[in-house]
């Protein structure tokens, strides 16, 4: 019974599959994977100089779900937590703290940019966003999210030292779920999370 939760694991972690391990997510044939991504209802890539196929994780879940198909293998279980900072110190705490919990699965950025690609690909249950990013501001970042219908179940807890209550209004406004002051206490930090995610 070990050999199944090894690989649904893995494959919680894994972010581009072959048709041959899509199939067997699926619970298909890998013929009938290679025709959908043929004939464009599953798309993907084919690896340069050859005829190998690769599908995308967020592709694959999203072929899933339209799909009705369950999805409990690509997902581990833990909630996937997307930290936004580029402060060095408040990204460190929060990965020491979040990734010593079984419940989360941790992944940071730390601009606008690195973030927007990283919610493509990580797809988080939860985004810890600072405020004020090197090349972006949170409302934005707030309102791309909340406007992609993939990731509409995102939550957003901003973070901020200097923010006034004109400010937190327009952020809740854009999308965001919460907003915490800097400094904050990491232990009550930790329990909302928890609350938000219903873990």
């Amino acid at each position: 019974m070990s050999k199944p939760t090894s690989a649904s694991s893995a494959w919680a972690a894994k972010q581009v599959f072959t048709t041959g391990e899509a199939a067997e997510i699926c619970k298909v044939s890998q013929q009938t994977i290679i025709r959908c991504f043929d004939n464009g209802r599953l798309n993907g890539f084919r690896v340069p100089g050859s005829r190998f196929r690769r599908i995308p994780r967020g592709e694959l879940l999203r072929f899933m779900k339209a799909n009705d198909i369950p999805v409990d293998l690509l997902e581990s279980g833990k909630k996937r937590i997307l930290v936004v900072d580029d402060d060095k110190q408040i990204v460190e705490l929060f990965i020491d703290v979040l990734s010593r919990d079984e419940r989360f699965e941790v992944k940071t950025a730390s601009n606008g940019y690195d973030a927007g690609l990283l919610t493509e690909s990580f797809r988080p249950h939860l985004m810890l966003l600072d405020y004020m990013l090197p090349d972006i501001n949170g409302n934005l970042v707030c309102e791309r999210i909340k406007s992609n219908p993939d990731l509409k179940e995102t939550h957003i807890i901003m973070v901020s030292g200097v923010v006034n209550q004109e400010e937190i209004d327009s952020l809740t406004r854009s999308g965001s779920d919460e907003f915490v002051k800097k400094p904050f206490n990491i232990e009550k930090l930790i329990g909302r999370i928890a609350e938000v995610l219903e873990v």
